[in-house]
């Protein structure tokens, strides 16, 4: 097998901790085919995430540092990727299951007619070549895969896959020239609105409250939902029920349509507990539900219980927190 390429995701300046996992998943094939992996870096000013991805065993750390990369658009990340995997020989291409990815690596994999699965979750040496196993049905069925082709496009669900350790040696960084007239130019970011500060993203944080169809409004909901997050450091999600009536913005969902968490502790709070919502939270360590629904599917899959009015139940545990 050949070089096998590993897109970075970051915002604001930071790298996001997902990216290490597919960083892993890169890291095992490579060594089971005596290969090598590359982890590329698109973006402006983005020398110090470059330098923070020499530390995990890279061949090189790709360097694409261009204001074209200022923004994520879609069409010229994707036109990048392909131009990189062509120059570079790459037979792989590897990142972590997000937004993100799922915007760009179709894309690229149809500019190189390479085929492409999502939500990996295990890769299986498999004589000269891999299978993989991927999340399908809100996580219901776990498809063993097989993949064709000379160039192959995964994402990998950042929960299956470790965070690497640290190399002792530093991978070298190689800096990629590119010509802004040659990609794509009929699509441009009109701007990105920068992420509230204060609270951690759903994705990298180790506590997650989320809130469902028992928050009344949107009011309520930062009250119960938000002072709980706040009072444990955690980050906020939402149920899809809350995102359809306008209580929450879409960038909290959690679930099959929205994000895929899986942190160490989830408080759902008054979320039912549909299966779209658990297949994006099945993957954490510890659940804990509070519903006023004593059958509500949501118990079936909790560590911890509690049957109460969320109205009276998370002020009340909010207050003992703070204390």
């Amino acid at each position: 097998m050949g070089t096998i390429l590993v897109i970075a995701e970051h915002e604001g300046g930071q790298l996001k901790l997902a990216t290490l996992s597919a960083v892993t998943c890169a890291a095992k094939i490579a060594a089971e085919t005596g290969g090598a992996f590359e982890v590329l870096v698109l973006g402006e000013n983005v020398g110090g995430i470059a330098e923070a991805l020499r530390l995990y065993g890279a061949a090189n750390v790709l360097a694409a540092d261009h204001s074209a990369f200022k923004l994520p658009v879609a069409d010229k990340f994707a036109h990048a990727i392909a131009h990189v995997a062509r120059e570079r020989g790459v037979t792989m291409v590897v990142a972590a299951a997000s937004t993100f990815s799922k915007d760009i690596l179709p894309r690229a994999a149809a500019l190189l007619d390479a085929g492409m699965l999502s939500d990996v979750v295990e890769a299986t040496r498999a004589g000269d070549d891999f299978v993989f196993k991927r999340v399908m049905f809100a996580g219901n069925v776990i498809a063993t895969v097989q993949l064709e082709g000379a160039v192959k496009f995964l994402t990998v669900r950042a929960a299956a896959f470790a965070q690497p350790a640290k190399s002792a040696s530093q991978s070298p960084v190689v800096n990629l020239s590119f010509d802004a007239a040659q990609l794509p130019a009929f699509a441009e970011s009109a701007g990105c609105a920068a992420k509230v500060a204060g609270r951690p993203d759903s994705t990298e944080a180790r506590i997650v409250v989320s809130g469902g169809r028992g928050i009344k409004n949107a009011e309520d909901f930062e009250r119960l939902v938000g002072g709980l997050a706040d009072a444990l450091g955690a980050a906020v999600g939402s149920s899809r029920a809350l995102v359809d009536s306008g209580i929450t913005p879409n960038s909290l969902q959690v679930g099959q349509t929205g994000k895929i968490v899986a942190p160490d502790l989830y408080l759902a709070v008054g979320i039912s507990g549909a299966i779209q919502h658990l297949a994006g939270m099945k993957d954490t360590k510890v659940i804990v539900a509070i519903n006023k629904d004593p059958d509500a599917p949501i118990f079936e899959v909790a560590d911890y219980g509690l049957v109460a009015d969320v109205y009276t139940a998370v002020p009340e545990l909010t207050e003992k927190l703070k204390k």
